[in-house]
């Protein structure tokens, strides 16, 4: 065994990110974060025994914690800022349990929608972590997505920008990207992307908008794929399933697949054949 354990700490020594002695985030801590974070937000549902101060030290610490991991200077101002906006992320929460109960006639009420939705937890998890991106709080914001999108099938880039009234139906395979805007009562459903086209060099776009502009009351369906910074969907569109849309769409459209080919016949003349 000597021998294997010298050719991994050989290994090892060409990538000292793999063995450095940083105090680095460990995920059961993102998991206590968004676990306390989300009990602000809905405390009825998301239950905990941590007093106001408990939590408001833990996010301080995380907080902290991270800007150490980045060599960055910690600005002792931030908890409080984050703290700031959880009012407006509990209204734009309320506005969107309220969208996903009109949206869904499966729904059978608000409760079974925070209790059971994946789509709904993705949007709560995505409105802390928007906050914390766009405090520009590093890695916390990633790695709280990253659980959301583990424990959903739903990945919502921190970085996007999303109104209020959001739905997201059955969930997944939604991808949405860093730099994409949604505007008001947008609903999006299973295998949506809205995503970047593909480049040589990607490293020159960093900031650059890549993503689709979505804008209010369209409606995504499922498997739809929309990509690039220009394309704009203008405002009470529809865009069909399997649409796969490069170009902006204007205002009160409707985009679908047309004569994709789909043969019907019975399975008496098929085993004949």
């Amino acid at each position: 065994m000597t021998k294997i354990e010298d050719q991994i700490t050989d290994s090892l020594r060409s990538y000292p990110l793999f063995t450095s002695a940083n105090a680095h985030i460990e995920r059961k801590e993102v998991i206590a974060l968004s676990n306390h974070l989300r009990s602000l937000m809905i405390p009825s549902f998301y239950r905990t025994d941590s007093s106001f101060e408990d939590i408001y030290d833990f996010v301080e610490k995380m907080i902290h914690k991270a800007y150490a991991y980045k060599n960055e200077v910690y600005d002792k101002t931030i908890t409080d800022k984050l703290f700031e906006r959880f009012s407006t992320i509990i209204s734009q929460l309320a506005k969107d349990l309220e969208f996903f109960y009109e949206s869904d006639p499966a729904c059978e009420s608000r409760e079974e929608i925070i209790l059971a939705y994946p789509g709904f937890y993705a949007i709560l998890i995505y409105r802390l972590a928007h906050a914390m991106y766009d405090l520009k709080i590093p890695y916390l914001p990633r790695m709280m997505s990253e659980l959301a999108h583990s424990a959903t099938g739903i990945d919502i880039n921190p970085g996007a920008k999303i109104d209020e009234s959001f739905f997201i139906d059955h969930g997944t395979g939604v991808v949405i990207g860093e730099t994409v805007i949604i505007g008001k009562r947008v609903k999006v459903y299973q295998g949506v992307t809205l995503g970047a086209i593909s480049t040589d060099d990607a490293g020159s776009l960093k900031g650059v908008k890549r993503h689709p502009t979505i804008e209010d009351n369209v409606t995504i369906y499922a498997n739809a794929t929309v990509l690039g910074g220009k394309v704009v969907i203008g405002k009470n569109s529809v865009i069909g399933g399997n649409a796969f849309i490069i170009k902006s769409i204007p205002a009160d459209s409707l985009a679908m697949v047309k004569n994709c080919g789909l043969i019907i016949r019975s399975l008496k003349e098929s085993n004949d054949a």
